[in-house]
């Protein structure tokens, strides 16, 4: 690729930068993985759009040459992604069979039933809060919430949740070796063995119990499993760890629109704006094109590993006023959750909890302001999702 690829990460500027300069760098951008990888990543709606339709690009690595014949080691850290054979990187039939189990388990009565349980794990985060004039929001709030939500769901013990949080870092951070990044997949992977075990010993009101109830019809391996289990779990507070905390921040850089929020109980277009604006998704793994093809303009070799930004939505070519963050934008066609066979299945409960937390946290506390100036907030150095690594806040600001 050629001297104007962006290096992602870019030594020496933080990683919510180098996506800033992805973004006006094109519709489709030429961009170097860690490890020397060459990849694109589309930006604009359109260019997106096109990356999403099964029909061009494909999931399953057998797709990427280079994946296969040397040209990427085998050690490549981003390999304990893009090679594990869970639903996320399965085509067609594949990806068919191993959606209508989670689909029968993952089902929308039992996310909604969910909004109880949501509001008293953020009403108890809350509470307990530390009693000090600056907190940070990230590791008292936004992380442990998501993070409680998804695995109460699965059944996951809660002091069994951090090692799982733990495990979840080290895969998705481009600062992991591929040593690290092995071992993490393959200890998680182990401990979802044996909490399948455990489920079918004593099953619960929970989705594991429910996941193994749904499968007697597919029979799906327990590798299977585990590696449903695996996504779903990862994905499933990840995002929306991330998605907390740069909501909390569009809306203090904007105090006009969470005034708004709370005067007129807009927090559900809260939530769509900040998925818009600064979607916690900018590199969401990987597609190749089934043959040559040109997106947006731009000719991609067959098998080329390619991403598509969740910043789609700061996309001028679809959106007016696409740098504003303004909760009365148009939201229909909204691409931060995907499209087509592989729309994000934890869509609604993301946007459950965001809403939630969000809503809670500035009703109990509406004079909240961040500690620190924003150019003064680092970010996660990660290959599929940015959010704020610390976010240290005022929970009761004169200001």
């Amino acid at each position: 690729m050629s001297e104007q690829v962006i290096q992602l990460p870019t030594p020496g500027e933080s990683i919510l930068e180098t996506h800033e300069r992805i973004l006006r760098a094109g519709e489709i951008v030429p961009i170097e993985l860690p490890g020397g990888v060459g990849a694109y990543l589309a930006v604009s709606h359109r260019a997106a759009g096109a990356v999403l339709d099964d029909k061009l690009f494909a999931k399953h690595p057998s797709n990427c040459p280079a994946l296969r014949d040397g040209r990427i080691p085998a050690d490549w850290p981003l390999r304990a992604l893009t090679d594990a054979e869970h639903m996320l990187n399965q085509d067609g039939a594949a990806h068919r069979r191993l959606r209508q189990t989670i689909n029968k388990a993952f089902t929308p009565a039992r996310i909604a039933a969910l909004e109880p349980r949501i509001q008293q794990i953020a009403d108890e985060l809350i509470d307990n809060f530390p009693e000090t004039e600056e907190i940070d929001l990230i590791s008292n709030y936004t992380t442990p919430l998501p993070v409680r939500v998804i695995c109460d769901l699965f059944g996951v013990p809660v002091h069994e949740q951090p090692q799982l949080k733990a495990w979840t870092l080290t895969i998705v951070s481009v600062t992991s070796t591929g040593a690290e990044t092995q071992a993490a997949m393959a200890a998680m992977g182990g401990y979802f063995f044996e909490l399948l075990a455990r489920k079918r010993a004593e099953p619960g009101d929970d989705l594991t119990s429910a996941l193994l109830a749904a499968n007697a019809e597919n029979e799906l391996t327990d590798e299977e499993l585990v590696g449903m289990l695996w996504l779903v779990i990862v994905a499933g507070h990840e995002t929306t760890v991330h998605l907390l905390g740069n909501a909390v921040i569009a809306l203090r850089e904007h105090p006009g629109q969470l005034a708004r929020a709370r005067a007129e109980d807009r927090w559900a277009d809260v939530v769509e704006e900040a998925l818009r604006y600064r979607s916690s998704v900018v590199g969401a793994l990987m597609r190749y094109p089934l043959e040559d093809v040109t997106v947006a303009g731009v000719d991609i070799p067959a098998g080329t590993p390619t991403l598509w930004h969740g910043g789609v939505g700061r996309d001028p070519l679809r959106y007016p006023d696409a740098e504003v963050f303004d909760i009365d934008h148009e939201h229909r066609d909204q691409l931060a959750f995907g499209r087509g066979p592989h729309f994000c299945l934890g869509a609604p409960l993301a946007r459950l909890e965001s809403r939630i937390a969000l809503q809670t946290l500035f009703t109990r506390y509406p004079k909240l302001v961040l500690a620190v100036p924003t150019t003064e907030i680092e970010y996660t150095v990660q290959i599929s999702t940015v959010g704020p690594e610390k976010l240290p806040v005022r929970l009761n600001s004169a200001s």
